[in-house]
């Protein structure tokens, strides 16, 4: 495990941590934005795969997994107004 793998999920950990409070809270991001940002995430978490930076892998699919809750969260949201 390399310092940058460290580096890399610690990141990542962060914003999940920053993206708690719209998860628990009632504004939610606008969901293309959720919806392009866990895809690109996702990305990125396969690219550390393919680097064998496991960690950073891992971390980078929790956040993406976030956003795309985030996503639910709206899509969800919008569907109960109507």
């Amino acid at each position: 495990m390399s310092w940058q793998d460290m580096v890399l999920a610690g990141g990542q950990w962060i914003f999940i941590i920053a993206l708690l409070p719209s998860v628990f809270g009632k504004d939610k991001p606008a969901l293309s934005t959720s919806l392009l940002t866990g895809a690109v995430l996702s990305v990125f978490a396969l690219t550390f795969v393919t680097l064998s930076l496991w960690v950073s892998a891992v971390s980078t699919e929790l956040t993406s997994f976030t956003w795309f809750l985030l996503a639910f969260q709206k899509y969800r949201a919008g569907k109960n107004r109507a």
